[in-house]
């Protein structure tokens, strides 16, 4: 018989408090380079979200928004009118995460910035914040991100829910609290609240046809983390115990596998934002970026063509081995997890480019061809390093009888080989350039890497509309 879903022990009480004390009386000089690096996690964001909300699922949320005629400075992305912050947070979120393109922190297996991005933004507008204090509650966001993930551990995840749309409403709240100046009291009610707001469950993963359910998990999470921390400010009270304390977000979740000394454990000796993000090169799932790098590797060295490839090994972890293997796929999202659908895209085309997990060409004959042709084993390498990395290994066998085979423990974008400067800001313009904005990208990424100078959010924002 499988543990209760529930604990029964009452678990150690006191880190989350101490965590919210901690974030809450955070200041710039406490954390330069971990400030540096928001501004990069923003940009990031930014280019994601403009691209994001130009999709079917972006466009349906800021119609079903814009239906309500809600009023409020809550800017949307890409839009003129505005509305109330929660739900620019909302449209915002699901935009980011709206086309497998936004940040992940490997280690804690999250993706912070569709969350913590659209929260703080939102936020931001909502107190007509500083650059400074915008930047802080993006480093307060993702630091808390990080924590309430490793103290849930993958319990969670591996019985079916999506831990970013778990944790993501509690760091929202966080993350909106220290951009909004709430006193201690304040952000303790808006994470008593924000718990009770965790949910959302993997089904989209399940191979069947995904939807657009998954897109909308990280929106409903900064709307929850908005809302809540707003709540608070207006005297909405909640228990102070609700994210480590019986019958809290981590017993509840992760009962007698909860790690609960992770949320404060050496807090200020480094930063979760500082090195430790990885911005993505390529639209897919975390962990096919490097199936994908390799096999361009291999495919633009030896001059392979599609015709020539018998078949291709993949050796990666047992979780992705048993969660990334479906070989028909049926629409995007399904595309952008499949590790066969996505080496049949790296041999033939550029993964590069969104459009080829648009539903026009998932029935390609020869890319599913190939995609039957892709073998996945279990990596005893690849089990020993994940979560933490993400390491694979591709053998492409031809059917002259020739095999080419590389392997990688960190995938371009990662913490052991990430983007450069440069490479986040063309990766944001290339983004930005299928908005069609009214502003230059060039001014907005100006914008961003003055922020700390920036007296008020909004000479950000107004570039956005």
């Amino acid at each position: 018989m499988s543990a209760p879903l529930i604990s029964k022990k009452v678990l150690p009480q006191g880190h989350g408090l101490a965590l919210m004390s901690f974030l809450q009386k955070l200041e710039s000089s406490a954390c330069p380079t971990a400030m540096t690096q928001a501004k990069w996690c923003l940009l990031d964001a930014l280019g994601c979200g403009l691209f994001g909300v130009k999709q079917p699922w972006g466009q349906i949320i800021v119609a079903d928004v814009l239906a309500d005629q809600s009023q409020g400075d809550g800017t949307i992305f890409g839009q003129t009118q505005t509305v109330s912050a929660s739900q620019a947070a909302l449209c915002n979120g699901t935009a980011i995460h709206g086309f497998e393109l936004d940040d992940l922190l490997p280690a804690a297996v999250i993706h912070p910035g569709t969350v913590i991005i659209p929260a703080v933004m939102a936020a931001a507008e909502a107190v007509n914040a500083t650059g400074e204090q915008t930047l802080l509650g993006i480093v307060a966001g993702y630091e808390a991100t990080a924590r309430i993930s490793l103290a849930l551990g993958m319990d969670p995840s591996n019985r079916g829910f999506h831990k970013t749309s778990v944790v993501g409403p509690v760091a929202g709240a966080i993350a909106a609290a220290v951009t909004m100046k709430l006193s201690l009291e304040q952000m303790i009610w808006a994470v008593g609240l924000a718990c009770s707001c965790a949910s959302g469950i993997k089904n989209f993963a399940a191979g069947a046809g995904a939807g657009m359910v998954k897109r909308l998990h990280p929106g409903r999470a900064a709307e929850a983390g908005v809302r809540m921390a707003l709540l608070a400010k207006r005297g909405f009270t909640a228990p102070k115990g609700a994210l480590d304390g019986n019958f809290g977000l981590l017993d509840v979740f992760s009962a007698d596998s909860a790690k609960p000394h992770m949320l404060d454990q050496d807090l200020g000796e480094s930063w979760a934002i500082d090195g430790g993000v990885w911005f993505k090169v390529y639209p897919i799932c975390g962990w096919i970026q490097g199936v994908v790098q390799l096999l361009m590797a291999l495919r633009s060295e030896h001059g392979i063509q599609a015709s020539t490839v018998e078949k291709v090994v993949v050796a990666t972890s047992t979780f992705a081995v048993k969660n990334n293997a479906t070989v028909v796929v049926t629409d995007t999202m399904d595309a952008q997890y499949s590790i066969p659908y996505c080496v049949a895209v790296a041999l033939t085309g550029d993964p590069g480019n969104p459009d080829e997990f648009s539903p026009a060409v998932l029935s390609n004959a020869v890319r599913t061809q190939i995609a039957q042709n892709v073998e996945l084993i279990p990596d005893a390498q690849a089990d020993a390093v994940y979560p933490a990395q993400f390491a694979c290994r591709v053998e492409i066998h031809l059917k002259d009888g020739r095999v080419f085979a590389a392997a990688t423990e960190h995938a371009h974008g990662t913490p052991g080989d990430p983007l450069s400067e440069q490479e986040i800001i063309e990766k944001f313009k290339r983004l930005a350039g299928y908005a069609a904005m009214h502003s230059p990208s060039e001014d907005i990424v100006a914008v961003v890497s003055d922020l700390q100078r920036v007296t008020s959010i909004k000479q950000l924002t107004c570039l956005l509309h």
